[in-house]
């Protein structure tokens, strides 16, 4: 059977699935985790819901099938049925690891006194923390098992390329690919996953289980 982390490993690699307007339906990777991918005319929903529902859901839409599973009409029913919630329909980046260590070496620390430490430990697993002079890197184990990364730069240390330098970075101390997710309204994110080598594979929302909201700056940078 595919699952999720076989669907995103060949991602990672260039390979996607078929562009052929239809919906691929997987189980979830963990009780956390649920939602739904969205790749060149081809989605692909991580959910442990009855498939039938999900596929009459889809077709209730009414919408054109290559963007349905986006559309809020099902996002909204998928959530209800599962009783999760959701923030923002992020974009997917993905960046292959480099060789040696980074130009400007982060410090590891074990602090998690910090926003966007927090937000990723509830979201990922084994979360690892680096610090460099006004900014954070974060990487941990996030959908599928694959390995999420996520920077915080200070405000007054912004415009120097800090960020960009992280997230290259990341890839340095990686041994296998690592993906970021970003809001796309966030382009100043967006430009330096970009310049950092990262490439735009697809869309992603993620339904989490519902909690108390936390309003935080945090959404991947």
């Amino acid at each position: 059977m595919t699952t999720l982390r076989d669907i995103l490993d060949a991602a990672a690699q260039g390979v996607f699935p078929p562009p052929d307007g239809r919906t691929t339906l997987v189980p979830q990777p963990s009780d956390r985790d649920a939602g739904v991918l969205a790749f060149t005319g081809h989605s692909v929903v991580f959910t442990d819901e009855d498939p039938e529902w999900v596929y009459g859901a889809l077709r209730g839409v009414d919408a054109d099938p290559l963007s349905a599973s986006m559309n809020p009409r099902f996002l909204a029913a998928l959530m209800e049925r599962t009783g999760r919630t959701a923030e923002t329909v992020d974009m997917m980046l993905v960046g292959a690891p480099l060789p040696g260590e980074p130009p400007a070496p982060p410090r590891e620390v074990k602090d998690s006194d910090h926003a966007r430490i927090r937000y990723a430990l509830r979201r990922r697993d084994e979360v690892r923390v680096w610090s460099a002079d006004g900014g954070i890197l974060v990487m941990g184990r996030g959908i599928g098992g694959r390995l999420e990364v996520s920077v915080e730069v200070d405000e007054a240390a912004r415009h120097r390329g800090l960020g960009r330098g992280l997230v290259t970075a990341a890839r340095h101390l990686a041994t296998e690919p690592v993906w970021a997710q970003v809001a796309p309204g966030n382009a100043r994110s967006v430009r330096a996953f970009q310049a950092a080598g990262y490439v735009p594979v697809g869309a992603e929302i993620l339904l989490i289980p519902r909690r108390s909201p936390e309003r935080s700056a945090c959404r991947s940078a």
